[in-house]
Parts: structure tokens; C-alpha cells; sequence
């Protein structure tokens, strides 16, 4: 997997994933989620850099132009909840990109710090021969990822696997660089070293969906 990583390079992200790291500026909803949807149209149009392109003529009032345009069918897959602000980044670059959306959670069986993930719901087109977007703000231990991969199994098989994050940690980038094709990608602002004991990031930012869209009930 190769993985590109937006803050290696000094750039205005670096404003926007500090706002988002900062606990007093967070707790305004809107900034948070503006902020994750901005950093998702910067990875997008990096990661538009990396497409297969076709020349087209294009009419102009004047004579015809000629420009590349992207060639391949794109699908963009944002894991709910918190990946909705990023899955609307990423759209506003791939407008006419086909849309996915899956359910991936946290469960404590014993209401402790053991967790799995669950993947419950899932509404998706074919994605046979297709570019695929996965989006997810965290990547905190990569399982969402994986189990999200397996459950789009089904849909068929895709060209390419492009993962877009805003913050991620070293070890489950690992994990998931074990688990995806050679042949995939991971787009992702910034990375940090380490996992708590409760497999939160760390410096991090908290929980991305509460900070998105209010607190959650638990069960």
C-alpha cells in the first residue's frame, strides 16, 4: 500500500487539522465538520493526481479544446457516521461519482475496554472494475477498514482502493497496509505514533462522529 501523507508538506491543512485537534474550537460543530469536509477536498484533488486520464475534445462557442478528463467510474464509500463530511469533500471534486454508504461500530460485548467492530448496514452499486473511495476521518487500529472491506466484497471487485483519512495512527496504518492489496492507496492529512489502551489516537482529536454530530447512546 502506498501511503501519502498531506502534512509531510507544509500547506493550509495544517490550519484546518489543527482546528480540528483544538478542544476549545471543536466543540463548534459546524467549523469541526466544515473543517473535515475542506481537508477532504484537498485529498481528493491529490488523489486526482493519481488517475488514468483520456484526451476529449470539448466545444467551446469560439472552436474546440482539447483536455484529459478522468477515465474511469468512481464510487465513493464513507463509513457512517463520522465519514459523511469527508464523503461530501470528496464529492465536491467527484461530482458525478456513484455514492456508498456502510455502518461500522465500536461494540463492548462486556462493557469493557474489549471491543469489535460491526458493520450492520450497507447500501452500495457494483463496484466491478471501478475506482473505490473509502472514507473515514479516524484511522485509529485499521479494523473498520478491513471489516468494511470484506463487507463490500459482494459488490465485486475494484481497479483501485484509495483509503482517504483526515488522522490516522502508525500501527493500525500497518495493519491496514497488511490487509488491503499491494496495489492500494491511503490518502491521509496527518499520522500520529500510537494507540491508547482503549485503541483511541493519540494526540488524536477525541471521537470524530460525537464532535460531528452530538454524543451517541450507548447500548
Amino acid at each position: 500500500m502506498t501511503v501519502h501523507h498531506l502534512l509531510e508538506e507544509n500547506s493550509i491543512a495544517n490550519k484546518f487539522v489543527a482546528q480540528l485537534r483544538d478542544s476549545n474550537i471543536q466543540k463548534d460543530r459546524l467549523r469541526f465538520r466544515k473543517n473535515i469536509e475542506r481537508i477532504g477536498e484537498i485529498l481528493g484533488y491529490e488523489l486526482s493526481k493519481s488517475l488514468v486520464y483520456n484526451p476529449k475534445n470539448v466545444k467551446t462557442p469560439l472552436g474546440e479544446a482539447k483536455l484529459d478528463l478522468p477515465r474511469d467510474e468512481i464510487v465513493v464509500c464513507s463509513i457512517l457516521r463520522a465519514g459523511l463530511p469527508l464523503h461530501n469533500g470528496l464529492l465536491n471534486y467527484f461530482d458525478d461519482a456513484e455514492n456508498s454508504f456502510i455502518s461500522a461500530y465500536r461494540h463492548h460485548p462486556n462493557n469493557d475496554e474489549e471491543f469489535q467492530i460491526l458493520v450492520e448496514y450497507l447500501a452500495s452499486p457494483s463496484l466491478e472494475g471501478k475506482i473505490l473511495l473509502l472514507a473515514d476521518p479516524m484511522l485509529a487500529t485499521g479494523s473498520s477498514f478491513v471489516n468494511v472491506l470484506g463487507a463490500l466484497e459482494p459488490m465485486g471487485k475494484p481497479k483501485e482502493i484509495h483509503l482517504v483519512s483526515v488522522i490516522g495512527a502508525s500501527e493500525g496504518i500497518e495493519y491496514v497496509d497488511r490487509e488491503f492489496p499491494d496495489n492500494s492507496h491511503l490518502w491521509i492529512a496527518t499520522i500520529d505514533e500510537k494507540l491508547n489502551d482503549k485503541g483511541y489516537i493519540v494526540p488524536g482529536l477525541g471521537d470524530a462522529g460525537d464532535l460531528c454530530f452530538g454524543p451517541k447512546l450507548q447500548h
